[in-house]
């Protein structure tokens, strides 16, 4: 297949394909993996937030007392609390003393607006460039003068009394989100470049294997239709140069027009032949058109082949014999004409491939759901290296011998195709010089059918000599 241009081409086109759609595939997974990565961590970020803010909303509110004016208690909850308009704002930028756990953690920052929105205390760590007046808004993002993102969120304080004091608003770095979210980016990034060298690499392996059963039908297309014609040439010349022959003739009497039309009959009817089993293996593999089934029974096809070719088996001085194990009739369900063709094949092969004095068996058996029919004779035999071949279209074990009696290498392949379309199977055990044993199963008859339908074949079964 490396050697076929077309083959080739087409492999790489087979890859591309799947390298290009696993691609697209990645891309979405991973998009959709880095999306559910950062909704979950957002969201963990939200109830993180809200946590915090909800505890110190909660410890606050307990301790005060009038509207906008802090108590010396919150001072001790928020060692750090600046007042704006004191010195101390610039001094708690770079702040090294502890406030609530929870927000020296975090890199939390803590806001307080009196009822009107303006800020008149922070706390934490609190970024440059902030607004100075209240938004409203429960969830925000904002970026400070540096860039840099933080995430917040705002309540409304109430006193002891029950009376609107301000707003706080508890917010948090986002640099830590971010930095994580960036190391999934970078992963996934450098992730799929490899992961798609290697879907290629896969791909371009996937795509051979996938080209082999192709690439093998291709060769045996190729091979069917060389042998095909090697077939068809032959008969073909051979008529051309009867007809050249009899055409560079004077005169012909009676005797050599007849000899000459003997000839171009022969080959005419080996030329039908063969045009007839090439388009029956044709139908056998497109069943284009649905196949006739009937219940058949084996024993009566048997009987009638033996009866059949008993005067060719006395021509070649063999014996033919059948033996039937069972006592009641063994139907199947299949077409007839086929079945027939079948075992015709492999009786008339194993008559002409069995010298004089030997002896082809018909054997008529069941196991278990199948019917067994075993054709064996005490011929020549089948080499070992031939075995696997010899159901190929136009192979001959012996060229030399198929050429004398007829025969086109198409017999057994016809009887492969028919056991196929039939479901059932065909084995082959030889030994080269002793004789060869081809043994069919094919489905039998469902048993609560056997009454309700008329059998075709019906007749009392036994062995007949030859």
């Amino acid at each position: 297949m490396n050697q076929n241009k077309l083959f080739q081409q087409t492999r790489l086109r087979l890859a591309l394909w799947y390298a290009l759609v696993m691609a697209l595939i990645l891309s979405l997974c991973g998009f959709g993996i880095y999306r559910a990565i950062s909704h979950a961590h957002w969201m963990t970020l939200d109830r993180e937030l809200e946590s915090v803010a909800g505890t110190l909303h909660d410890t606050i509110e307990l301790k005060l007392q009038q509207p906008g004016k802090f108590e010396p208690v919150i001072q001790q909850l928020l060692p750090n609390i600046c007042v704006v308009g004191t010195s101390c704002i610039q001094e708690q930028l770079s702040s090294k003393r502890h406030i609530l756990s929870a927000i020296n953690q975090g890199n939390y920052y803590v806001r307080f607006f009196d009822n009107s929105g303006r800020l008149i205390a922070i706390a934490g760590n609190y970024p440059h460039g902030f607004p100075l007046v209240l938004n409203k808004k429960l969830w925000q993002t904002l970026k400070d003068s540096k860039g840099n993102f933080y995430h917040q969120i705002s309540f409304v304080l109430h006193t002891q009394k029950n009376r609107d004091w301000g707003y706080i608003q508890v917010g948090r770095s986002l640099a830590e989100f971010n930095s994580y979210l960036t190391a999934v980016k970078l992963t996934l990034g450098l992730g799929l470049p490899i992961i798609m060298l290697l879907v290629g690499v896969a791909s371009w392996w996937l795509a051979g294997l996938a080209m082999q059963p192709i690439y093998r039908s291709y060769k045996q297309v190729q091979q069917f239709t060389a042998d095909a014609a090697h077939e068809l040439r032959t008969p073909l010349a051979a008529t051309q140069a009867t007809v050249e022959s009899a055409l560079m003739m004077s005169q012909l009497d009676e005797t050599e027009a007849r000899d000459i039309l003997q000839t171009l009959h022969r080959q005419n009817q080996r030329l039908t032949t063969l045009v007839t089993d090439l388009l029956l293996l044709t139908r056998l593999d497109r069943q284009s058109v649905p196949m006739q089934q009937d219940i058949c029974c084996l024993d009566d096809i048997v009987n009638d082949l033996i009866e059949e070719f008993a005067a060719l088996a006395i021509a070649a001085g063999v014996t033919l014999t059948s033996s039937v194990r069972l006592s009641t009739p063994l139907d199947v369900i299949g077409n007839a004409d086929q079945l027939y063709r079948l075992f015709s094949n492999l009786i008339i092969n194993a008559i002409q491939y069995t010298p004089q004095t030997g002896k082809v068996t018909v054997y008529l058996d069941r196991s278990d759901n199948y019917a067994v029919i075993q054709v064996q004779d005490t011929g020549i035999g089948i080499p070992q290296q031939d075995l696997t071949q010899i159901f190929d279209r136009f192979y001959r074990v012996n060229s030399d011998r198929s050429r004398s009696t007829g025969g086109s290498g198409l017999g057994l392949a016809i009887a492969q195709a028919i056991v196929l379309t039939h479901h059932g199977s065909i084995d082959v055990q030889s030994e080269f010089g002793k004789g060869s044993t081809f043994t069919i199963k094919l489905p039998r008859k469902a048993e609560s059918r056997k009454q309700a339908i008329a059998e075709p074949y019906r007749s009392e079964t036994g062995g007949k000599n030859y």
